[in-house]
């Protein structure tokens, strides 16, 4: 059986990684086809011998671009290559435009399609990516979902039973695999920052980050929690431009850093206080990890990591961080559990579930 995996954006291989993995142990022939929708100078050969998988075989080179034309250049030039290559299967990873665009041409060309990641829901459709969900789940011949929630959701849309495939989470494979590695250089880590106790910070979304009316209050209340708890916060470039020479007046209780790779974040991560973001992955991790997490979002698409986990959706009121970060140091930190199947061995499911099913014609 040959499969093709559709990665967009540096997330998706952490996703992909431990799938390739096991599918390479079940001696299945397989391509990695990256779009190319967001570029990352980090992506280096290490980058994927970290991750245990081979470079691309096909690399689109998309760019960016509107979310229009990201989506349609994708379609046109993942379309020749499917036609091409003739894989039994298709899967998609998350919920970035890649994702939409690839199960759209199969489903046109009645290829195969398999969702890593299915059936989550923010509920809030003014989020590109949750349009990117919906559509990508609609179209996929087998849903594979990270926690009991993604099958409601799913079951609730009218996904027949069938086409779900409750397999846990593929991204808490690839920590466990490297927390082992990143455990090791955590001490050079903090030495570098000359850290013990801190809270580490990462925020990237548009509404957080690129408006300075927003950025700014925000960044002054992280500036009075690291008064209390210093912080360190790797800074995209854009997010560091937007502030400009505003940043040095921040630089007393924050420690800014240049993006930091997996192996270096997921240390840090380990050791930290608390975890104050606006990622979806980073609300998964610190659940595994059950490192207190304060996600600044109005809501999440995986609500298991606040009701079985260690997140706390805190909206976007800046002065309720502080707030909350007062009852962790007080020891009132809210306490987590491991959700079900989020045990290193998700990717071993899926792959289980696609031998079982050769084909979207085998029901």
């Amino acid at each position: 059986m040959h499969i093709l995996h559709v990665v967009g954006a540096r997330p998706n291989f952490m996703k992909v990684a431990p799938v390739y993995r096991a599918l390479a142990g079940r001696q299945q022939t397989q391509t990695i086809l990256h779009t190319g929708q967001h570029f990352d100078a980090n992506m280096s050969a290490v980058f994927f011998d970290e991750l245990g998988i081979p470079k691309p075989d096909i690399n689109l080179q998309v760019g960016s671009g509107s979310h229009a034309e990201q989506t349609a250049l994708i379609m046109q030039r993942f379309e020749p290559v499917l036609l091409e290559r003739k894989p039994d299967w298709v899967l998609v990873y998350g919920d970035v435009n890649s994702t939409v665009a690839a199960a759209l041409v199969c489903a046109k060309s009645l290829v195969a399609v398999g969702h890593v990641e299915a059936g989550l829901r923010s509920f809030d459709r003014t989020m590109p990516e949750e349009i990117n969900r919906i559509v990508t789940d609609r179209l996929a011949d087998l849903l594979f979902t990270p926690s009991a929630d993604g099958d409601e959701n799913l079951l609730r849309e009218g996904t027949p039973q069938q086409r779900i495939r409750l397999v846990g989470n593929v991204m808490i494979d690839t920590l466990v695999r490297l927390l082992p590695r990143a455990l090791e250089r955590r001490d050079s880590l903090l030495a570098r920052y000359h850290r013990r106790t801190y809270g580490l910070v990462t925020l990237h979304r548009p509404s957080n980050v690129d408006d300075r009316s927003a950025l700014i209050p925000l960044l002054d209340q992280l500036s009075a929690i690291g008064m209390k708890l210093p912080l360190i916060f790797p800074i995209h470039p854009r997010t560091r431009q937007r502030l400009g020479t505003d940043l040095a007046r921040y630089h007393a209780s924050i420690s800014f850093t240049e993006p930091l790779g997996y192996l270096d974040f997921l240390a840090l991560q380990s050791a930290a206080k608390v975890v104050i973001t606006d990622s979806g992955g980073i609300q998964e991790e610190t659940t595994h990890l059950g490192v207190p997490c304060l996600t600044f979002r109005e809501n999440t698409e995986r609500p298991i990591t606040t009701t079985v986990g260690t997140n706390l959706v805190v909206g976007t009121d800046p002065k309720r961080l502080r707030v909350e970060v007062d009852k962790i140091l007080r020891g009132e930190a809210k306490k987590g559990a491991q959700p079900p199947l989020w045990d290193g061995h998700a990717a071993e499911r899926i792959a289980d579930a696609l031998l079982a099913r050769p084909s979207a014609a085998a029901g």
